[in-house]
């Protein structure tokens, strides 16, 4: 006997996805290989079908939680909203991907950060809530996120601190419940993170939590792009230490100032105070014994960034296991001045794959080996444009 149509069948998926989105994550994708922004790759294909699905289930799970209380009754159970981890090596294009996916995604209610801007951000609340109320912190700032966002992109996700795997299953778990769709996108797979870090069997508890509230994905593309296209615009890498590396960096900043005398500046930061050797206008010229060897983190370089829009350093050694702290605050440095498009004007004891191989983190320092070529390249100049030398 055939079944009877049912007034409280459920619509289909297919059905529920407005026509204009169906296949528009490859219609995007088709539009920068046709503008030559980038080359077909098979694998971030691959990876973007799997990103076209998550949009789809995404609208229609936010279409039903927008519908009348009545019709929510009448409906099927609301659907989870879909969340997706890629994982890949550096420069493979995840970020690229993530930029299309957010473009693309109509939801008022989303936000794209760095995973190291929003754990600042995490700590700051956490902070704040504690002075007036003694309860859950962590409760309180999931349910202030929900209330703002269905849709969380993080990019360049990655665990090295102890006091961000100690709340990230806790975190993460309430912004589930709470049926927040997240998309993160990092180098190493969920269960290779904060390998080695100091109780690291707590942190085990998040990547169950997102094992079993995400989809997770390798994106195994053979090249790393930033490579092949980072062909540098102007020399802004200077190598190796020495007097034909003083001049550099001293000429660099007369020929950016226009001859502006040398005066130092001096940031405050949370009650802290970090000293820049000289500033004028929108140039800022100091030292990685300044900003690197010094115990400043993100914080301080978002508030570089906020008195620049190019940054000279100097005297960037080569790095060891003995300075994997040094190392550890480079890559943030690298990380806030390329999320933020500052240039990167700097000399270095040895070429720029050679400064970290060894040592706790020289598997990230991967990635900031590759920002730092793609940071000499005119496409990352003209994404963010600036005077010449």
């Amino acid at each position: 006997m055939l079944n009877k149509p049912s007034f409280f069948a459920p619509k289909s998926v297919q059905a529920a996805v407005p026509s204009h989105v169906h296949g528009l994550m490859e219609k995007l994708y088709h539009q920068q290989i046709a503008s030559q922004h980038i080359q077909f790759d098979a694998a971030q294909f691959s990876a973007l079908q799997h990103l076209q699905t998550v949009l789809e289930q995404l609208l229609i799970a936010h279409q039903q939680q927008r519908k009348p209380v009545l019709h929510k009754w009448l409906a099927p159970p609301p659907i989870k909203f879909p969340s997706l981890y890629i994982f890949g090596d550096v420069g493979r294009g995840k970020s690229m991907l993530m930029a299309l996916f957010f473009d693309a995604c109509p939801i008022q209610e989303k936000r794209r950060v760095h995973f190291s801007s929003f754990m600042l951000e995490v700590h700051a609340f956490i902070h704040a809530y504690r002075q007036t109320d003694g309860s859950d912190a962590l409760s309180a700032l999931a349910q202030q996120i929900s209330a703002s966002v269905s849709l969380l992109c993080f990019d360049e996700f990655h665990v090295t601190d102890i006091a961000d795997a100690m709340i990230l299953g806790r975190l993460f778990s309430k912004l589930f419940e709470a049926n927040i769709s997240i998309i993160m996108t990092s180098n190493r797979h969920p269960n290779d993170l904060y390998q080695g870090g100091l109780q690291r069997e707590q942190f085990l508890f998040f990547i169950k939590v997102l094992r079993n509230s995400a989809e997770i994905i390798e994106l195994v593309a053979k090249e790393d792009y930033r490579l092949i296209n980072g062909m540098p615009a102007s020399p802004s890498y200077w190598h190796p230490l020495g007097e034909h590396a003083d001049r550099f960096v001293r000429q660099s900043y007369q020929d950016l100032s226009q001859g502006a005398a040398i005066k130092p500046l001096t940031l405050t930061v949370s009650g802290r105070q970090v000293l820049l050797s000289a500033a004028h206008q929108d140039i800022i010229m100091t030292s990685f014994e300044a900003l690197c060897v010094q115990p400043l983190g993100a914080a301080d370089y978002l508030a570089i960034t906020q008195h620049c829009r190019t940054l000279i350093l100097s005297d960037i050694p080569k790095l060891t296991a003995e300075k994997r702290n040094e190392a550890k605050r480079f890559v943030t440095l690298v990380d806030v001045l390329y999320e933020h498009h500052i240039q990167l004007i700097c000399s270095a004891e040895v070429p720029a794959q050679d400064l970290y191989v060894e040592g706790d983190g020289a598997f990230e320092f991967r990635r900031t080996v590759s920002r730092l070529i793609e940071m000499q390249s005119q496409g990352y100049l003209q994404r963010n444009p600036v005077k010449s030398l």
